[in-house]
């Protein structure tokens, strides 16, 4: 299936901002691949560079002092090099909320500006606030989109048909990601699996839990019957 393996394990992390720092080094260590989905609308150089912000002040966050930062453009050529670019709007609207016109705009100026900055043609998207509608999923059609990544969590490996409604196993925070780790690596499959995991890397600053995706990844690493590729390897 994968290189003659049949389970593979990708990530899929959100917004471009200067935690993915710390997260890119974490899967290049252990010889992970993540798809980075990314705004272009909101890039920035260390120049234009605005202030840190605190994290949304609603949730319980364990740190809520944590700082972020939109990670600057030439820092994301360095830090996502040996990882996949994907599509997340230009500005990060609710999608579904545009008319047809203002929706296209926010795809194809993404891909435009992906393309500029990184020198390929991204063909993954994750959905901003995880919100679309049939409207949506045909304008990702036209744009050539041919996957997007929704936030409801399966708790399943299995493969799935509609690539541009695409649910993944598991949120990096969720209870059962180690108990799900166990029984992905403890199977001796017959069909395809897939472990899908996705977030946003400032979580883990405001969680204060770092240590969750360096243990799963430690966990998960060096397995020789285990594919580790990005979005696109994987689904596609």
């Amino acid at each position: 299936m994968w290189n003659g393996k049949m389970k593979a394990l990708t990530f899929s992390y959100d917004d471009g901002v200067d935690t993915d720092r710390r997260l890119a080094q974490i899967f290049d260590r252990y010889g992970m691949k993540c798809t980075f989905n990314l705004n272009a609308g909101k890039f920035v150089t260390a120049e234009t560079q605005g202030a840190p912000w605190k994290l949304n002040p609603k949730t319980p966050w364990k740190n809520p002092d944590a700082l972020i930062n939109r990670l600057p453009i030439d820092e994301m050529l360095e830090s996502y090099k040996n990882h996949e670019i994907a599509v997340h709007s230009y500005t990060h609207p609710h999608l579904e909320s545009l008319s047809r016109e203002e929706c296209t705009n926010e795809i194809a100026q993404d891909i435009a500006r992906l393309t500029e900055v990184f020198g390929y043609t991204p063909i993954g998207m994750a959905y901003p606030y995880g919100s679309y509608s049939d409207m949506v999923v045909e304008v990702l059609q036209e744009q050539g989109i041919r996957y997007a990544r929704t936030p409801r969590t399966t708790h399943s490996f299995a493969l799935q048909s509609d690539l541009l409604r695409f649910h993944p196993t598991c949120h990096h925070k969720d209870a059962q990601l180690m108990a799900l780790a166990k029984q992905f690596i403890e199977a001796d499959p017959e069909e395809p699996m897939l472990f899908y995991v996705w977030g946003h890397s400032y979580e883990f600053a405001g969680d204060d839990n770092w240590d969750i995706i360096e243990r799963f990844c430690e966990y998960m690493a060096d397995r020789d019957d285990i594919f580790f590729g990005t979005n696109t390897e994987v689904l596609l």
